[in-house]
């Protein structure tokens, strides 16, 4: 017996299904956020400009290529946990940036959209602690 299968018993397949099933809606919450920067980066810098950001242009390139590299992360499970932090940080940075207090008062449905994100935050934050499960994850191979 090996000293994995000895400290940890088998998953059900509820639990099996319930991460894949929230890694792939992490995915495609970041896959549909940099599809949309790839059909319109001059949207999204005009977005980022109207936020009071600097090179706006370079920062829309920066989030689309965060936003993909996140969404491969979660698709494979490969650097999972700081994948997860990153992403965190980086939806409260978003809440903030572009939903935040001085946002609400021109729209309501800012505040809903703020708060949103703290949701986002908390399944982040869970799954970072939880890692990417032990099915459909690379696993780097060992040099022993």
């Amino acid at each position: 017996m090996s000293l994995e299968s000895a400290q940890s018993p088998v998953q059900p397949p509820w639990q099996t299904a319930a991460i894949l099933i929230g890694r792939l809606i992490f995915a495609a919450v970041f896959l549909m956020a940099v599809t949309f920067k790839f059909i319109d980066m001059g949207a999204t810098a005009g977005y980022i400009a109207a936020a009071g950001f600097p090179f706006p242009l370079f920062l829309a390139w920066c989030a689309a290529l965060l936003e993909v590299a996140l969404v491969l992360c979660f698709l494979t499970g490969a650097f999972f946990t700081p994948a997860a932090l990153v992403a965190a940080v980086y939806v409260i940075f978003l809440a903030f940036a572009f939903h935040g207090p001085s946002h609400w008062a021109g729209n309501q449905a800012e505040f809903g959209f703020f708060v949103d994100h703290f949701t986002f935050l908390a399944g982040l934050l869970f799954a970072a602690v939880h890692g990417p499960g032990r099915v459909l994850t690379w696993k780097p191979v060992s040099g022993s």
